[in-house]
């Protein structure tokens, strides 16, 4: 929840290769006060079955930058793995990117949603609402 003093973030994803959302991906938050300030790690959780992660820690006040880093090669590991057991002859790469890291400004009293469109060959994000 933002204050005057502070902002606030969420983010969920959407696997964009199968059209559901992204259950299980660790997702770390680092924030610091400053172009030229020392990130500071704040935490982290793992989305849910609807792609959601509900309990990112809040921002400190003070925060102008945050970054999100996704561990997205945990969970192409865990797909291929599963489709491997259904069909043994698929023997895709897995994700090309193993982590997606947004770096974005923040301002006290705004909330930032920033949904995280996923795939194994690329991802794209925005600020939601």
């Amino acid at each position: 929840m933002s204050t005057d003093t502070t902002a606030s973030v969420s983010t969920h994803i959407l696997d964009t290769s199968i059209g559901r959302p992204a259950e299980g991906v660790a997702i770390s938050l680092a924030a610091r006060a400053g172009f030229d300030a020392d990130w500071v790690a704040l935490g982290g959780s793992a989305t849910d079955a609807d792609g959601r992660c509900k309990d990112l820690p809040a921002l400190p006040e003070g925060t102008t930058h945050v970054r999100l880093d996704f561990e997205t090669e945990a969970y192409f590991s865990k797909k291929q793995a599963e489709a491997q057991q259904d069909a043994p002859a698929n023997r895709d790469s897995g994700a090309f990117f193993p982590e997606v890291a947004i770096t974005f400004a923040v301002k006290p009293g705004e909330h930032y949603h920033v949904p995280l469109l996923l795939n194994p060959f690329g991802y794209s994000v925005y600020r939601g609402s």
